[in-house]
């Protein structure tokens, strides 16, 4: 979270004229209320099966830039599924700057603590082993928009073999 995935993933769609979803809003959609609200009355096993359906169903499969959820990837199987789905690319910032992007949003449940900064740290150092496995990471720490959306299009395209 707060890595850029939704802002850096509606400018790469537009740049290269694909859709753009991102799986927080869709599975929103779908259930009829906010991720918040999800977590507080269904709790995070629930969401974590939404995702897992919207992975498996719930966007294009060509054309189509996905922004997921940051624990999408600690699923069994689901890695793997969207490796085999397109080219997967993971942001990735530091903790200050994560918190920085993140503080004034409380539409963050995992964030919903006493000190969301050694939250974000702490769910930093438990996720990047498998972050750094899940696909090509690039940092977006002090970058512009452009130069990130520069990057992973030139990525995409060595990957894609385009």
């Amino acid at each position: 979270m707060g890595t850029g995935k939704s802002t850096i993933g509606r400018q790469l769609a537009q740049q290269l004229e694909y859709s753009f979803v991102d799986s927080d809003h869709a599975i929103e959609a779908k259930a009829g209320i906010g991720i918040p609200e999800i977590f507080e009355s269904q709790g995070e096993s629930a969401f974590r099966v939404m995702e897992k359906a919207f992975v498996e169903t719930g966007h294009d499969s060509e054309g189509c830039v996905v922004s997921c959820g940051g624990g999408l990837v600690f699923q069994p199987g689901l890695t793997e599924m969207l490796q085999a789905k397109g080219v997967v690319i993971t942001l990735f910032a530091s903790a200050e700057t994560v918190y920085e992007r993140t503080r004034s949003n409380k539409n963050r449940p995992l964030l919903n603590v006493d000190d969301p900064k050694a939250e974000i740290e702490r769910l930093l150092k438990e996720r990047m082993p498998v972050y750094s496995e899940a696909g090509i990471g690039v940092l977006t720490d002090g970058r512009g928009i452009n130069d990130i959306v520069s990057h992973i299009i030139r990525i995409y395209r060595r990957k894609a073999g385009l």
